[in-house]
Order: C-alpha cells, then sequence, then structure tokens
C-alpha cells in the first residue's frame, strides 16, 4: 500500500520526536551520594585484604564496589571535615570557596560560605534544572541553625560535629532533638522515606552524610561486640618516631614514640570505628534494596566516600588527620551506575573536587568555568597525568590551650590531651599545600609548610610507600623549583587553570 508523501513525513516526525523523548528520559539519572565521616582507606577501613571474612563494609563492597569501579587512587584535596565537604558540594579548591578549616574565623559556614557560595552549589543548579533534591546528616561542623540551605527540597541536617545519640536537627526548618534514637539509623529511615515517596517522573539527588566513623565512634548496641581480635593496623611507620629533617616540626614533639598503654588504646578505636560503620553498611543495603524495589536502581548512580582519611598511630601520631601523608589524604571513592562497568578498577588521579563536575556531566547540565575539578574518568583511562593541590590551614590559637599538657598557651596548639600522650595534633602554623603528581610512570608528593623554618617534605612514593624517607632537601634544584612553581600557581589556580601540568 502506498502512503501519501505529507503521511510519511508525519510518521517520521513523530517517530524522530518519540525516540527523542524516550532518549531524554533514558539520560535523567538519579544520583545519591553517601559520605562518611573521617574513613580511612590506608588502614583498611573499608575492607580488610587480609582478613577475608572480616571486615566492616561487606554489603558496601557487594552492592558497590561490586557492581560498579573503584577509584584506587582518589584524594580529598583539604584533609579535615568542613573544607572537604564544602569542596565536595562545590567543586572547588578551599581557597576559592575560602572554607579553610573546621572553625567559624576559618569559614566554616560563616558568613562568605552562606552568601556567595551556597547559592551556587550542586544542589542549587540541580533544583533549578528540574530536579528534586535531599539531604540527611552532617552538614558543616558549625552548622546551628533553622535555615534550610538553598536548593534543597528536603532538608535534615545535623547541628554541630558528628554525632551518635543526643542530637539535634533541623528538619525543613524545624529545630528537632533526639536522645535514644541512633543518628545513623535515623538517617537510614530518611533516605528509605525520601525514596519510597520520589515521583517516578522527576530525577533526584540525594545525599547523606552518617557520623561513622568520626570520634566517638560509637557503634549501635546491635553492633558493639564485633570484631573483638582486630587490632590497629601495624605499618611499618606505625609509631615511628621523627627527627627534626625527618617530618615538621609538629610531628618531632615529645614524646617522641607513644607509650604502650595508648597503642593498647589504638586498637580498642580502630575497633570501634569498624563497629560504627556497620550501620552505615546496613544503610547502603537499604538504600540500593529500596532503589531496586521502585525499579530506580538501574537509572541511579551511587557514589560513596569519606571527607578525609584517618591516621592511628602512624608517625607516633595517637589518631587524627589533617597531616599530608597518605593515611589522611586519600580516600575511598566508589561508583555504580547505568554506564559504569562492573567490578572494575580505576587508577587514573581524582579528587573529592570531581563530584560535583561528574554528577553535572552526567545529568546533562552545564559545569561552571569556576569549578576547579574535572568529571571522573568513567572508562579505562590509566596512565592519566594530574597534579592535585592539597591544602590544609592550622586551627591552633590561645583558646585551644590544654593547661594539662606541659605546653603554653602562645605556642598555639590544638588538640593536645593525655589521652594522645599530650603529643598535639595540630598547630597554627601546621600549615602547608602540598602537590599530589600522579602519572603511570610517577608517584610523588612535594610539600611546603608555612612555618617559621619553611619545612619542605617530599616523597618519592613508588619506592616509599610509607613515606618514611624525606627527599625534600635531597631534590634536584631545578625539580624543586619546578613543583615550588606548581604550588604557586594551583594555590592560587580557578576553573581550567587547575588542570595545567607544571
Amino acid at each position: 500500500m502506498m502512503y501519501p508523501a505529507s503521511f510519511v513525513f508525519l510518521v517520521l516526525v513523530i517517530s524522530y520526536n518519540f525516540t527523542e523523548a524516550l532518549d531524554s528520559i533514558k539520560d535523567e539519572y538519579n544520583f545519591i551520594v553517601i559520605l562518611t565521616d573521617d574513613q580511612d582507606i590506608v588502614l583498611q577501613g573499608l575492607m580488610n585484604l587480609l582478613i577475608v571474612f572480616q571486615t566492616p563494609m561487606t554489603n558496601t563492597q557487594q552492592q558497590i564496589a561490586n557492581e560498579g569501579t573503584t577509584f584506587v587512587n582518589a584524594f580529598t584535596s583539604s584533609p579535615v571535615c568542613c573544607p572537604s565537604r564544602s569542596s565536595i558540594l562545590s567543586g572547588k579548591y578551599a581557597h576559592n570557596h575560602r572554607v579553610t578549616n573546621n572553625s567559624l574565623s576559618g569559614g566554616c559556614y560563616g558568613t562568605f560560605w552562606q552568601q556567595h557560595i551556597e547559592p551556587t552549589l550542586l544542589p542549587t543548579i540541580l533544583s533549578k534544572a528540574g530536579y528534586q533534591t535531599f539531604y540527611a546528616g552532617k552538614y558543616l561542623n558549625q552548622y546551628f541553625s533553622e535555615t534550610v540551605p538553598p536548593g534543597w527540597s528536603q532538608w535534615f541536617g545535623l547541628h554541630g560535629n558528628s554525632r551518635y545519640y543526643n542530637f539535634t536537627v533541623t528538619e525543613n526548618g524545624r529545630r528537632v532533638g533526639y536522645e535514644d534514637l541512633y543518628f545513623t539509623d535515623y538517617l537510614h529511615s530518611k533516605v528509605l522515606d525520601f525514596i519510597n515517596q520520589v515521583k517516578q517522573d522527576t530525577p533526584f539527588f540525594a545525599m547523606v552524610a552518617p557520623p561513622a566513623p568520626h570520634g566517638p565512634y560509637t557503634a549501635a548496641d546491635r553492633h558493639k561486640d564485633l570484631f573483638p581480635d582486630i587490632r590497629a593496623i601495624r605499618t611499618p611507620n606505625f609509631n615511628l618516631p621523627s627527627g627534626p629533617l625527618e617530618k615538621h616540626w609538629l610531628l618531632t614533639m615529645q614524646p617522641s614514640s607513644l607509650p604502650l598503654s595508648l597503642v593498647e588504646e589504638l586498637d580498642v578505636i580502630h575497633r570501634k570505628r569498624w563497629q560504627s560503620l556497620m550501620a552505615v553498611d546496613d544503610m547502603v543495603n537499604g538504600i540500593v534494596t529500596s532503589l531496586k524495589k521502585h525499579n530506580l536502581l538501574e537509572k541511579t548512580y551511587i557514589f560513596y566516600t569519606s571527607d578525609n582519611g584517618y591516621h592511628i598511630g602512624q608517625f607516633a601520631q595517637a589518631y587524627d588527620k589533617r597531616q599530608p601523608y597518605e593515611t589522611d589524604i586519600r580516600i575511598p571513592l566508589l561508583l555504580r551506575g547505568p554506564t559504569i562497568i562492573r567490578k572494575s578498577l580505576q587508577n587514573a588521579p581524582v579528587a573529592l573536587i570531581d563530584i560535583a563536575p561528574t554528577i553535572l556531566h552526567l545529568a546533562n547540565l552545564e559545569i561552571p568555568p569556576s569549578m576547579d575539578g574535572l568529571p571522573l574518568p568513567l572508562d579505562k583511562s590509566e596512565g592519566k597525568e594530574r597534579q592535585i593541590l592539597i591544602e590544609y590551614w592550622g586551627e591552633g590559637t590561645l583558646e585551644t590551650y590544654n593547661p594539662e599538657c606541659p605546653w603554653q598557651a602562645q605556642d598555639l596548639l590544638q588538640l593536645c590531651s593525655l589521652d594522645a600522650a599530650c603529643h598535639c595534633q595540630d598547630a597554627w602554623n601546621n600549615t602547608y599545600n602540598c602537590v599530589r603528581h600522579l602519572r603511570e610512570d610517577l608517584n610523588f608528593i612535594y610539600c611546603e609548610f608555612r612555618d617559621t623554618e619553611q619545612f619542605v617534605e617530599a616523597y618519592d612514593l613508588s619506592k616509599d610507600l610509607y613515606q618514611m624517607v624525606n627527599v625534600g632537601y635531597d631534590m634536584l634544584p631545578s625539580v624543586r623549583t619546578k613543583y615550588s612553581l606548581a604550588l604557586t600557581n594551583l594555590t592560587t589556580c580557578i576553573g581550567s587553570t587547575c588542570h595545567t601540568i607544571y
């Protein structure tokens, strides 16, 4: 049967429009970011490769890593909570969003953040593009407000730092307190409520930020007796004293090594951190199960990561982050989703500032030129070269002085306690910039400290995985000058200028 040309043209137009509409629907992905607090990767906080049947993250490994990709060279650009979380949401380095540490004076939920950065964040962009948006958990350390930040359709923001019980949250503009409810389980229920009520024809972005394994590392009652034989990982640099030219001055403080009683306490801390992560692992399983139940899993990208790493006893530092070593700056980063290859490893160097531009890229939205991150490489792109900036500003003040320890208030030290043998974790001039340089044949870090000594640290991690030999003063002058120039440029970079290799 012959059809008039006008009818054929009409059918073609309708078919084309219908196909285009199907492609548009197909490409409207959902996004979930699960952000833990202080979860290490170097010390096996995600998976214990040596004790296969003892790991706190079995569901996370099975439901995300085994169904997606693991970024094995993933880093935070600031190894402390508030700057790192600000970078995740903004896609910017700390020198651009101006949140430099966890204090109000350091910009943590400060005026500049609220007036100039919050209105430009990832959720605002997605919300304007028609996404439902949801946040539950720790936001920024100095958030104690009933204000819902812009861009969020639903908001359950924790007041202050990580807590497990007796917490206060702002629930969509209303301050609510809870005493006996376990916070991770509270978050679990809220994110499942959100998934249960999402509109099938509207894409969504959800972010959930549990406290684990941040101190005080409190486990849910059902998990508090697990892993009774687990000990802190005895890396080669565990409880290793540092000399004057080996590490910056904070690590050379007395005591030069930790007493046995404290080392035993580190075993308890490591075990409690694992226990606290079990409720997070339950939540991961609940999220995936709920997505599958509502036929949302196959069009949802799930990111799993942490704001920074953690050290437990390395270089005779008791327990904390804030240092430019692999324990503190290297973080877990897993991703599953519609276009992600199952059970794959991605070796390309990436950073937390890459999450926001990745989501915008996958959502077919324009990436603002002010974002410093890059879309994550989702193909097999080993060998890509990158220089990632690591920056930190020390927090010590007169007010952080602890009279129980043998130091003076004018030393401007922070996090000094008898529990940690008075080996302080931070100081006003524990301020540094590092360039973490990786390519197929190079694994290097170069750091400059802004202290009275202008101290330099550098490590060739291809030969010195545990950063025990500082080569900063043995480098060729031309190589050291090259890295110093790289830091000069990276610490002032914006957007595309942050991607140059020096």
